[in-house]
């Protein structure tokens, strides 16, 4: 898959990075928002990471619900970078204050149903994202828009998230509590008091009467901007199908990842969603891939059992043969004539400076024997160290071949089973991403190693 083609066609609006959770689609949508940029685009890359590791890589303090430009972007021809995260319930409040009247909108705000709603129903991050990016379209102040997809459960829920909310609006439940402000008048309050009442009343058992209120409140309040939500939510899946758009899967080379984006090819063909192809990210990689997993551990064990040893003369045979060479201590011996037993005569030259000359070099002598002894010593540790550091080695390697003979065989699978997926490989960094320089050594393993054009 070519990259750069796809981020320099200036029809190409949307950038959709979707996949399963903790694959990378934060860092991959970053890395493409920046390579973009440099290259002459003017770029807001949408997160919805909570873990904020976007806003640490591009050196902002805080990311909010307001696009911010990213300081240290070598664009050229014009080139920006801004970023912004989702606020799930500071988007809806803007929806509501956008679509209701003052007082409508104040009732909205302060109903607890709606705050409840608007932080954590099921479901509202995926629609909320829908509606920050027809939001940021409409702008038209960007000429590309990365999205970095939610980290739902299933990679699914964002194209799902529209039409699980317009069931919601459309369910019976909803239209039963809808029922009474839509008679209104008398006949309202009559049908409100006789047909509803063993309704609420048992509603009231089961969720608590102040709750139903609630409820009842807030569907009353939103009752015009249902069709609002039905309306944005068809535009913007409509903006997903539109030739400007395209859909880059996201998946790690492991089972569950590409299973996950298998499916996820599937459902956008099934969808008429443009997919641009896959990303398959963190994919490991050897110097030494001419060594295979077996002969490492055989090598691993050969080194354990002593069966590879060092056959040269090493430091013994730079030193020449004990049988030849005279001890140290035969040296001292001979420089020191005998003296006899009881002799206390004045100092001569067997007890003089030439005797005392003699035992300082037997002294000496013995001192480097001992040196050598403990040299020896630990050059025969040294050595063990070493053995037991190269079979670790070769079994690191060893493992290192047996998983990219397991990622391999699982790419095999996922392309043998949609040959028409154009992918890109990113090999996996040492450590993680925390900067721009991280960011754009991403990019340039998306695009094959190559780096931004001047």
């Amino acid at each position: 898959m070519e990259l750069d083609p796809l981020l320099d066609d200036r029809g190409t609006r949307i950038i959709v990075c979707c996949g399963a959770g903790g694959v990378g689609k934060t860092t991959t949508a970053a890395a493409l928002g920046v390579r973009a940029a440099e290259r002459g685009r003017r770029v807001v890359v949408l997160t919805i990471d909570p873990a904020r590791r976007l806003a640490q890589s591009m050196g902002i303090d805080s990311l909010d619900n307001t696009p911010r430009k990213v300081e240290g972007i070598k664009g050229s021809d014009g080139g920006e970078l801004h970023a912004m995260m989702l606020d799930m319930k500071r988007t809806f409040d803007e929806i509501v204050e956008a679509h209701a009247d003052p007082a409508r909108a104040r009732a909205i705000l302060e109903n607890p149903f709606y705050q409840s709603l608007s932080a954590g129903f099921a479901g509202t991050q995926e629609y909320m994202a829908m509606e920050k990016l027809g939001q940021l379209r409409a702008r038209d102040e960007w000429d590309l828009i990365v999205v970095d997809t939610p980290p739902s459960r299933s990679a699914l829920d964002f194209l799902d998230a529209p039409k699980r909310l317009g069931s919601f609006l459309d369910g019976k439940f909803i239209k039963l509590l809808m029922a009474p402000a839509k008679v209104g008048g008398r006949a309202g309050m009559k049908f409100l008091n006789v047909g509803m009442s063993m309704m609420t009343g048992t509603l009231g058992k089961l969720l608590g009467g102040q709750f139903l209120k609630d409820v009842q409140t807030f569907v009353a309040a939103m009752d015009t901007m249902f069709g609002g939500f039905r309306t944005r939510a068809d535009a913007t899946y409509k903006l997903l199908q539109a030739p400007g758009t395209a859909f880059l899967v996201v998946a790690t080379p492991e089972r569950d990842a590409l299973r996950e984006a298998a499916y996820f090819v599937e459902r956008l063909a099934a969808e008429e969603m443009p997919l641009a192809g896959l990303v398959l990210n963190r994919v490991h990689g050897s110097g030494a891939a001419g060594l295979s997993a077996e002969r490492a551990r055989a090598a691993a064990e050969n080194l354990d059992e002593g069966r590879i040893v060092d056959q040269g003369d090493g430091k013994t045979g730079q030193r020449g043969c004990p049988a030849t060479d005279p001890e140290p201590s035969d040296l001292a011996t001979a420089a020191t004539p005998a003296v006899p037993a009881g002799s206390e005569a004045a100092p001569t030259a067997a007890t003089g400076p030439a005797a005392q000359h003699a035992d300082a070099l037997g002294d000496e002598a013995r001192n480097d024997e001992t040196h050598d002894a403990r040299a020896l010593g630990t050059e025969a540790l040294d050595a063990v160290d070493v053995r037991q550091l190269t079979a670790g080695l070769l079994r690191l390697h060893a493992e290192r071949m047996r998983v990219l003979a397991r990622e391999q065989h699982t790419r095999d699978r996922f392309t043998a089973r949609h040959p028409e997926v154009a992918v890109t490989e990113v090999a996996a960094l040492p450590g993680d991403v925390h900067d721009l320089a991280g960011l754009r050594a991403i990019g340039d393993r998306l695009t094959g190693g190559r780096t931004p054009s001047a």
